[in-house]
């Protein structure tokens, strides 16, 4: 056996591989099948590289995942020389967005249609009927259907992809002005190139990746706006190096040489190493302070002089621009599962029909010599295989894929043009990323939400802050300054007024806030609604931030305007959980100033966590702001000495300035400084919760959906939050999981699965709260299975103090062990990682950016709007999409399978019944029209009643619609009727008198008659599979028949104007002159459909559904007017109610309304339901 080296951790749901050294030998046709592969991997690389060349960038996972180490690395780092001829050849500024050019179109269309195996399937018939003599139905009528549908994805495909280009287009001719031949030359953004000095004006867009060297304002300073990029409106500051700060000239600019040394591009948005290196002078570290990417755009400058870096498609905009990971629905994956059953029952009817012919011409060539038997004995039986393949190919609906393509299509712009999904003060609809989920909108079992900007507001508000073991309020706008509590503590020499003047210093130093002045007043500009509140509360106490210089900033405190130097700023990051800034005071000394969350600032505090002052009182204050719901953040303070500091900058220097593991050498560097800390004090901001969240979460756990809250806050202020939300209730017992060791989490997981005993893995009215230490090691290895067998049987999560990374760590985990649909929701980049990993994903257009909606499924302003979402257009979706596969299998097995009624009718002959062309064209003609009926206007309930009755979501969360049940249900129904569909015309037309002349008709007039009959059944059966009957409804149904009628009324007149159709001549005349086809149009479709109208009749009255009773509850209780007023009421219900609901035709209205899935009363094994739903039936 071969060892397994670097074994990780696997679930406990999976198996571990194995391998040995006998399954490492490949036999030879493995091989070659290998380099085959390879080969034509090979050729196709060469054919993209040379249409599509940009696409290549990206495959290179090294390139997009930064720097790492090694020598090797070395040779991918970008070098750039200022005013010189390039060392080597970059990509030019042209983008494309594009999936197709001209010459690439018909390869590349036809390369995404044929992955489909059903498009394969169908090409492969079309194909075997070239060959001559071997097709019953013709060479051309599984192609040119095929045709007809490839077309119909083509002009959808031309039509997105010339808006594509058209923008692209627009995006490339715009102008920039570029320094060449010693002036400014104007030039197109398609012409830049790297190593470029161009001049952007204010309210331009940047045209590429660019490096700021000089700009309009002092110091090198320039803002911009970057809403493009991340959402966020917000005005950021960048900032040039004092060094390049002079390049304010073409004179200067014209002399500057240096060499630049970047990355190889990326897409971290929020990253940026290299270093420029001018001649006989220091290197200096260039960083995101000094990165102006593309789209983003120049405000409140004049201009700035920048050095291109990256173009076209290595711009970080254009790395970012990639698509989400692909996710195919459940019912998707079990309808695969149907074609590939459906394909191998085509296959052994085609070998049992060409084995029954063989049979037959056995049996009877001797005692029937004079029919030339012996002729077509000859025929060989995989020549007869190949015919009855090419017969019942059509088992497998051609038009599925881009019926259902279509009507998802559709589906999402319901979801988006839904106005009660509008949120009027952003002007913002929902929106529809993609819509090959929108069935899974209705099948969701779990939803993990985030807490900041999801449940909450995010428009935060300073409330209240500790200093020095005193709590004080932000004064009311009421209140005067001199009446509150902290400016008298603060006047009148308590011992606490240092403390607080440094407090509120602090408040007003420590930040990245950039102030403009608006109208008097000062607007301020920050990256996070916790910054520009803090500052605001600074603010509110007489600590007025006011101006902020690449280097200095300045506070205006109780009258007096401070100036504070900026030594250096380390920022934020959600690994750091803290920010500093090192700053020099007016009075000359140096301090630290450290704010974050107290699990990351009380172990830096000198002397340790409880022996500095103050510590345990804060301790208790921030507890006590957590238990209201408040945002807390801890502050602390170091004095460092001149000597202490000019050493740690020289390190700090040496790490800014490195190439390789820059972000941990200056981690590395911060450590050093951020310790022996001072505490100061903390603050607590309030945000809201959104309108409506309480109801919301109220629905969705009646709608039997498990909602999880994933967050990074303290854990009292996730539950109390969670209280709030109404996702607890005290009523509700709590368990805590609070551990700091792995014994100690396993001896908990333990203690709490003991003590529920046999309810384990049970639903229980019990929530978990967990912190991310402890869920750190309950994700470990030996523990995951533990851990989700107690998630599993609560019914309510919370994770506090998470990272974004165990954020989605838990969805996938989750996913994996229940298989349920799981749904992820959140409106930061911190919760872009969990939203990919679910199986459906949610943004919410937030005040954090759009990160999260560029990375979702679907998009929505608000969290009470998924309530709508989910209960509204995810159940109607799945009902829909449901009905469309299965309508689809149906009405193909109801005609196809005649053919092998015909077959044992005929010796098992392979001679078609129909003509050829209605055969090709019943698809996508005769039939194509009920299906988009069903998939997008059909519905359970009025969206009123789904909202008001969240158990109604339940059926379609069960998958009850469309399982392996219900499609062979389905499927034996279809194969009943179309015994009777064919042998009930058969009987029909059995005395061979059809006319009153006497005369009678050949096969053909058979088939006509059985097609027509057929065509009328499959219509019918999309009418009582209906829940609500609209006008469109009624144009499908009559519609396809009428189109059936005029198209025999045309077809047969054609010959011999048209050299087609000859034996259809005069048909026309024949199958209306018949008596017999009238009759068998009134008796054939109501004796077949009689079964399935007895069923549904006794179902619907003994065995009556949740959905029915309330449907029918809606009816009982609506006035005529109001009925005849509702489009989704058919006339039949009106009629029925008018003329006082028989029992009769109470059941007719049952039946034209539809209703599949059993009572959720509890009659049905598979669903539970809540208490609740019992008084719905009443």
């Amino acid at each position: 056996m071969i060892p397994l080296r670097n074994m990780q951790c696997r679930d406990n749901y999976e198996n571990l591989g194995r391998y040995d050294g006998e399954s490492q030998r490949k036999p030879v046709y493995r091989l070659v099948y290998m380099y085959c592969m390879r080969f034509i991997q090979y050729l196709w690389r060469l054919f993209r590289l040379y249409t599509r060349p940009w696409d290549l960038l990206d495959e290179d996972e090294a390139t997009t995942s930064g720097i790492t180490d090694g020598a090797a690395d070395e040779q991918q780092n970008r070098v750039i020389f200022v005013n010189r001829p390039q060392p080597q050849k970059f990509v030019n500024n042209r983008i494309s967005t594009a999936k197709y050019s001209v010459p690439s179109f018909v390869p590349l269309f036809l390369f995404e249609q044929f992955r489909r195996y059903s498009n394969c399937f169908f090409l492969l018939i079309a194909l075997l009927q070239q060959i001559p003599d071997v097709s019953p139905t013709g060479r051309w009528t599984t192609l040119t259907p095929l045709i007809l549908i490839l077309t119909v994805s083509a002009i959808k495909e031309v039509v997105e992809d010339f808006k594509r280009h058209r923008a692209d287009d627009e995006t490339n001719r715009r102008k920039v002005e570029v320094l060449r031949d010693g002036r400014w030359q104007s030039i197109r953004w398609e012409k830049l190139q790297v190593g470029d000095i161009c001049k952007v004006v204010n309210n331009q867009f940047f045209p590429a990746d660019l490096v700021l060297l000089a700009s309009s304002e002092p110091q090198g300073i320039s803002f911009i706006e970057t809403s493009n990029l991340d959402g966020e409106t917000n005005l950021k500051i960048r900032q040039a190096s004092p060094d390049t700060a002079r390049l304010d000239s073409v004179f200067t600019l014209v002399d500057f040489r240096a060499t630049v040394q970047c990355e190889p591009p990326n897409r971290h948005l929020y990253e940026f190493n290299g270093m420029l290196k001018e001649a006989n002078a220091k290197t200096l570290p260039l960083n995101l302070e000094q990165m102006l990417l593309r789209g983003a755009m120049l405000r409140n400058t004049a201009w700035v002089h920048a050095l291109v870096v990256y173009t076209g498609h290595e711009t970080k905009l254009m790395k970012n621009s990639t698509k989400a990971p692909l996710k195919r629905s459940s019912i998707d994956r079990q309808t695969n599962t149907h074609i590939l059953m459906l394909f191998m029952i085509l296959l052994v009817l085609s070998l049992l029909s060409a084995g029954c012919n063989e049979l037959w011409l056995s049996m009877r060539t001797n005692t029937d010599w004079y029919s030339g038997l012996d002729e077509a004995q000859n025929a060989h039986f995989g020549f007869n295989f190949l015919t009855f393949l090419i017969l019942y190919n059509n088992l497998i609906p051609i038009s599925l894929q881009v019926t259902a393509e279509i009507v998802r299509f559709f589906q999402a712009k319901f979801i988006a043009m839904d106005g009660e999904m509008y949120h009027e003060q952003t002007d913002t609809p929902a929106l529809a990323r993609t819509s090959n989920l929108n069935e899974e909108l209705g099948m969701v079992r779990y939803v993990f939400s985030d807490k900041t900007g999801t449940l909450t507001c995010n428009i935060m508000e300073f409330r209240k802050c500790s200093i020095a073991e005193v709590i004080y309020n932000k004064p009311s706008p009421n209140e005067r300054l001199e009446d509150t509590l902290l400016y008298q503590n603060l006047n009148s020499g308590h011992p606490s007024a240092p403390v607080i003047t440094e407090f509120l210093t602090m408040l007003a130093v420590c930040h990245t806030v950039i102030p403009e002045p608006i109208d008097g007043g000062i607007n301020y500009h920050a990256a996070s609604p916790d910054e520009r509140a803090l500052v605001s509360g600074a603010a509110a106490w007489g600590w007025a931030f006011e101006t902020r210089t690449p280097t200095a900033v300045t506070v205006r405190a109780r009258g007096r305007s401070l100036t504070f130097a900026v030594l250096h700023v380390l920022a934020f990051t959600s690994a750091r959980k803290r920010m500093s800034v090192l700053v020099r005071t007016p009075t000359g000394e140096i301090k630290l100033y450290c704010k974050g969350a107290d699990s990351v600032i009380y172990p830096r505090l000198a002397g340790g966590p409880r022996a500095a002052p103050y510590a345990e009182a804060t301790l208790a204050h921030l507890e006590h702001f957590a238990s209201e719901g408040l945002r807390t953040l801890v502050y602390a303070v170091a004095d460092v000495p001149e000597r202490v500091y000019e050493d740690w900058s020289n390190m700090y220097h040496k790490a800014s300035v490195a190439i390789h593991d820059r972000e941990q050498k200056i981690e590395e560097a911060a450590l050093l400084i951020e310790n022996n800390l001072r505490l100061l004090g903390a603050t607590a901001i309030e945000d809201k919760l959104q309108d409506g969240v309480p109801e919301a979460i109220a629905a969705l756990l009646k709608a039997n959906i498990h909602v999880w809250v994933l967050t990074g806050d303290k854990q009292e202020t996730a539950i109390n939050v969670a209280h709030s939300a109404r996702l607890l209730h005290s009523a509700m017992p709590l368990l805590l999981l609070n551990e700091e060791s792995l014994d100690a989490t396993r001896e908990s997981l333990s203690r709490h699965l003991t003590d529920f005993g046999e309810n384990l893995r049970k639903e229980n009215e019990v929530a978990l709260v967990i912190d991310g230490q402890t869920l750190k090691y309950a994700m470990g290895c030996d523990l995951k299975k533990d851990f989700i067998d107690l998630c599993v049987s609560c019914k309510v999560v919370v994770c506090c103090r998470v990272s974004p990374i165990q954020k989605a760590e838990v969805v996938e985990m989750v996913s994996r062990a229940t298989g349920a649909v799981t749904l992820a929701i959140g409106d930061g980049a911190n919760d872009v990682a969990m939203i990919q990993r679910a199986s459906v994903g949610v943004g919410i257009s937030g005040v954090e950016g759009l990160q999260a909606v560029c990375a979702s499924d679907y998009s929505i302003a608000q969290f009470r709007f998924l309530v709508r979402l989910l209960l509204v257009h995810g159940a109607w979706n799945y009902s829909r999409i449901s009905k469309l596969i299965l309508y689809s299998f149906y009405k193909n097995i109801c005609l196809y399978v005649i053919e092998l009624w015909f077959a044992i009718y005929s010796a098992w002959s392979g001679q078609i019944l129909f003509e050829r062309w209605t055969i090709g064209f019943y698809n996508v003609i005769f039939t194509a029209l009920p299906p988009f009926a069903i998939g997008l206007f059909d519905k359970i309930c009025s969206p009123e009643i789904m909202l008001r009755h969240p158990v109604l979501y339940i059926p379609s969360q069960q998958g009850l619609l469309f399982n392996v049940r219900v499609f062979w249900v389905w499927a034996v129904n279809a194969l009943l009727h179309s015994v009777l569909l064919f042998w009930l015309p058969v009987l029909l037309t059995s005395h061979h008198v059809l006319w009153s002349s006497g005369k009678d008709g050949g096969y053909l007039v058979l088939g006509n008659f059985v097609y027509t009959f057929v065509v009328a059944t499959v219509c019918l059966k999309a009418g009582l599979a209906t829940h609500s009957w609209t006008w469109v409804t009624h144009v499908s149904i009559w519609g396809s028949l009428a189109l059936w009628f005029l198209f025999i009324l045309v077809y047969s007149n054609l010959y011999p104007v048209v050299v087609i159709g000859a034996v259809m001549r005069g048909m026309d005349r024949m199958v209306f002159s018949s008596l017999v086809f009238w009759f068998g149009l009134l008796l054939v479709p109501v004796a077949t459909l009689l079964p399935d109208l007895v069923i549904t009749v006794v179902h619907n009255s003994a065995f009556k559904t949740m959905t029915e009773a309330v449907r029918e509850s809606e009816i009982k209780k609506r006035d005529p007017a109001a009925l005849l007023a509702h489009p989704r009421h058919s006339w039949t219900y009106l009629i029925c109610y008018v003329r006082g609901m028989t029992t009769f035709k109470r059941w007719i209205c049952v039946l034209s309304r539809g209703g599949r899935e059993r009572v959720a009363g509890g009659r049905h094994p598979r669903v539970r339901h809540e208490p609740a739903a019992a008084a719905l039936l009443s």
